[in-house]
């Protein structure tokens, strides 16, 4: 991909050196897309580093007898073009020497030891300060702890173990899918206040699980794990192991092996608290919350950072190698630096990071992938964090930022003044950096683009009536159904309760005797007629009473219009009380158009209705733009949907209270802002509203709406969607 540079300034530097590799260095052979690796492992300083045939060569001559000026030109003389330059000799040494691995004449060993760990503990504290979200503490070594437990798993530990987890995991899925509902149900309950302790003893537990799985796998397979410690995983504890050896292990399939032992022990345990939480009552079981707790860990916890691979977690190891691409993350970095210095500041001499076309487009894609997922991780993360613990969440943002983004730039500014690459037209990189950073400024800052904000809506009718049940009964009959037009005070649905008919018939009853004592009094006597005939008359009042509850029963339309709703027919024999809903009865041909909006929404309160442009698109049909305009708006946020269309249930976006049968109650609180259809003299059509494609529009059709505002730079519209999200995380 570039021509390599021989010779190298610094040469004189090392030519004379006569290095030798240290006695408890360990070598191991490997193969990477075909070709010969090898990798060095330092077990004092447990790290490892990956060498070429050629730099394998190398370092094998390195004995202490000979100069590095000697062994390079044996170098030369074997392989030719092929063999290492002098500016990849000095890396390597650098490399070896910063890892422990070489010694020297140059200076005392024991002051070599002291100063290369105390650059060490310096790059490492450096490190945990950069990763704050991810900073871990080392506790132990846990061998003799997993020494003791892989004997006792060693028999699930192979295909067979694999298959029977393959069957547990499958009876889990097939047992808990059919009760999914009950499954979303009981999230609220899980993330309730009341129930974050038992949610993080769970989460360390299912986590140290977990890290067995990693650690006995390696173990297993040869690998010592030297270190158990507890990591801060975005201000929540977690334990972890250093299952590093796996490096070194010659098969690729056992290093994903170690990789997945984690999630796999995991989904296990997870597969085991299903069958538990199935089996144990819903209400009043610690148990049940408990299996319902490690269910909800490991499959978040898995998908969103274990099996991730754009995450420094399992995912990403077994991915580098399955693709046999080591060090994917460091090296996707040295890719698009190469790119950077080679094509826009014309580094002639910068190195790619592989010879291998297709590893290079690996490396591209996963490195672009990987800083979008950094950038949007980052941000969804403080957001969360903003939302629970304000004052924590901006700490940790500032922080976040400034290591993640403003070391970076830091970095850049050093390389762009130091660098001798650049040493020859340093003037030049430099205006080019100005050159860019100013183009950026400009397009961002200063050049208007187009604004466009999205929400979305229903259709709702101007006339329209909620159809409710009168009183309790059961459902009988059902007369008309939706979409079919009523006109006002025709029957819906008939209900029937044989309480209310039995109260009925026996007042009658007793009416009938009152009546003919009354009757039998008055020839007796004046008074006693008197007070007969006020107990008729009170019983007559109870009967109309109940006989106007009867005729309640049947449950009719209260204007003209067209049924909308659920299915009427299968109310049938269902018990239903007074005041519940039924259906609603809408006027199709006097229709309006909904928006819902949150608060990071809430722009459209400080525009004027003629600044923007409104266009919305139905979701049956969001091929056709339909043009509309403004009517007014609700400027109090309120938790009632104006249809269940816009809720989970009903196919939306908007979340909703999970105990609301109705399915329009939303957990967060919504702004409202109704728009209509264009006037005839604006190119509407006055008789049939927000047709699109020939086929006019119903109540409870959801919409799409696309907000076109004043156009304006980049940075002004990232601030105030910035502001306006903070604002409604953090509710202020």
């Amino acid at each position: 991909m570039s021509e390599r540079a021989t010779f190298s300034p610094f040469w004189h530097r090392v030519r004379v050196m006569r290095p030798r590799l240290r006695p408890h260095v360990q070598i191991t052979r490997q193969h990477y897309r075909g070709r010969r690796w090898h990798v060095v492992h330092d077990p004092s300083s447990n790290q490892y580093f990956r060498l070429s045939p050629v730099g394998h060569e190398f370092v094998g001559l390195l004995d202490g007898r000979r100069s590095v000026e000697e062994i390079w030109q044996v170098g030369l003389q074997r392989h030719g073009d092929e063999a290492l330059t002098q500016n990849e000799v000095i890396q390597l040494l650098s490399q070896l020497y910063s890892g422990n691995l070489l010694s020297t004449d140059a200076t005392p060993e024991t002051e070599q030891l002291l100063r290369r760990g105390r650059e060490r503990a310096g790059k490492k504290a450096a490190q945990q300060a950069i990763g704050i979200m991810y900073f871990r503490v080392r506790l132990f070594n846990p061998d003799f702890i997993l020494t003791w437990l892989e004997p006792i798993f060693r028999p699930l530990l192979g295909r067979v173990g694999l298959a029977m987890w393959v069957v547990l995991v499958a009876a889990a899925l097939a047992s808990i899918l059919p009760h999914w509902d009950r499954l979303v149900s009981g999230f609220d309950s899980a993330i309730a206040p009341t129930n974050w302790g038992w949610m993080l003893v769970v989460f360390v537990l299912l986590k140290l699980w977990h890290e067995i799985g990693h650690g006995v796998i390696c173990k297993r397979l040869g690998g010592q794990v030297p270190e158990f410690g507890a990591m801060m995983l975005v201000l929540v504890p977690a334990p972890y192991v250093d299952a590093s050896a796996a490096w070194a292990f010659a098969s690729k399939w056992q290093r994903i092996a170690v990789g997945a032992g984690g999630m796999l022990f995991e989904l296990a345990l997870a597969s085991v608290c299903a069958f538990v939480w199935l089996n144990t009552p819903d209400t009043g079981s610690l148990l049940h919350q408990l299996s319902y707790n490690a269910m909800l860990s490991a499959s978040v916890s898995t998908v969103l950072f274990n099996a991730n691979p754009l995450m420094r977690f399992d995912g990403y190891y077994m991915l580098s190698d399955l693709l046999e691409v080591p060090n994917l993350s460091q090296r996707s970095n040295q890719m698009m630096k190469f790119l950077l210095q080679r094509h826009v500041y014309r580094v002639k001499s910068a190195l790619p990071p592989t010879a291998s076309l297709s590893e290079a487009v690996v490396l591209l894609v996963y490195g672009v992938l990987a800083l979008a997922y950094r950038i949007f991780i980052f941000f969804s993360i403080t957001l969360y964090l903003v939302g629970k613990l304000f004052a924590i969440g901006v700490i940790l943002a500032v922080w976040t930022a400034a290591m993640w983004f403003f070391l970076p730039v830091g970095q850049f500014v050093h390389w762009l003044a130091t660098h001798q690459s650049l040493s020859e037209f340093r003037a030049r990189a430099v205006l080019t950096s100005l050159l860019l950073i100013a183009s950026g400024l400009l397009l961002v800052g200063a050049v208007p683009m187009p604004d466009h904000r999205r929400a979305s809506g229903v259709i709702e009718s101007l006339s329209r009536s909620g159809v409710f049940f009168h009183a309790d009964g059961f459902v009988a009959e059902v007369h008309r159904r939706p979409g079919e037009r009523v006109q006002a005070g025709d029957p819906i649905v008939t209900c029937v309760s044989d309480r209310l008919s039995a109260q009925v018939r026996l007042l009658r009853a007793e009416l009938e005797e009152a009546q003919s004592r009354e009757r039998l009094a008055r020839t007796r006597n004046v008074a006693a007629g008197q007070v007969a005939a006020q107990y008729v008359a009170s019983l007559q009042e109870q009967l109309a009473y109940l006989e106007e509850r009867e005729t309640l029963l049947v449950v009719r339309a209260p204007q003209e219009g067209v049924i909308v709703g659920g299915d009427l027919d299968q109310m049938i024999g269902r018990f239903v009380r007074q005041g519940e809903p039924l259906c609603a009865v809408v006027e199709p041909r006097s229709l309006r158009a909904t928006a819902t909006l949150a608060q990071q929404e809430a722009w459209i309160y400080g525009l004027s209705p003629d600044s923007y442009k409104v266009e919305l698109r139905r979701a049956s049909r969001v091929a056709d733009i339909i043009p509309a305009r403004f009517e007014r708006t609700i400027e109090v946020g309120d938790r009632m949907l104006p249809h269940p269309a816009l809720g989970y249930s009903g196919g939306g976006t908007l979340e909703v209270e999970q105990r609301d049968q109705s399915g329009m109650l939303a957990k967060s609180p919504i702004f409202k802002a109704y728009f209509t259809a264009l006037p005839a003299e604006e190119g509407g059509d006055p008789d049939v509203l927000f047709t699109a494609g020939g086929v006019p529009a119903k109540p409870g059709e959801r919409l799409y709406f696309r907000f076109t505002l004043p156009s304006k730079p980049l940075a002004a519209q990232w601030l105030d969607r910035l502001q306006k999200l903070l604002q409604g995380r953090a509710r202020i």
